[in-house]
């Protein structure tokens, strides 16, 4: 199942970036006891703000009232738990945007910079042999595909 992607320069695939995400992801905080605290909630506005995925430094840039390091601990802290993912872009760029939460990998169109979830991973068992064949355990894999969307295709 692919998820919606972001932004394209003509066109949009919609994600919710509404007060209620927010509060759904400080809500899914407090249950694991971080705490609620402003710094906190202007990061995480910040990161759902994002239409395409975004680098630490444009985040940064983003809150100029909030300390870098508090931004890099924020943006690391929902990466940890799930809220957020890591992107790398085809150049090696690493970059981030919201999670739909659970292993995932990401589709990348090289031409508007979209990104979709691909959230059915079929490679887990295929890399698991391949690693034990080679005598190495696997503790994990991250997956990004990049080519073109359906809609740059198009264009």
């Amino acid at each position: 199942m692919i998820a919606a992607a972001n932004k394209h320069s003509d066109h949009e695939h919609p994600r919710p970036r509404s007060a209620a995400v927010v509060a759904d992801i400080i809500s899914q905080l407090s249950d694991l006891g971080y705490r609620d605290t402003e710094p906190r909630r202007l990061v995480i506005s910040a990161v759902a703000a994002q239409s395409n995925p975004f680098t630490a430094e444009e985040l940064c840039a983003s809150l100029p009232c909030v300390g870098r390091a508090t931004v890099y601990r924020g943006l690391r802290l929902l990466v940890e738990t799930g809220q957020a993912c890591r992107v790398l872009l085809e150049d090696h760029d690493l970059r981030y945007q919201l999670s739909h939460q659970g292993h995932h990998h990401h589709l990348l169109c090289g031409v508007c910079g979209a990104s979709a979830d691909l959230e059915v991973c079929h490679a887990e068992d295929m890399l698991r042999e391949a690693a034990a064949a080679a005598g190495f355990r696997m503790s994990g894999h991250w997956l990004e595909v990049f080519g073109q969307c359906g809609e740059c295709i198009e264009d």
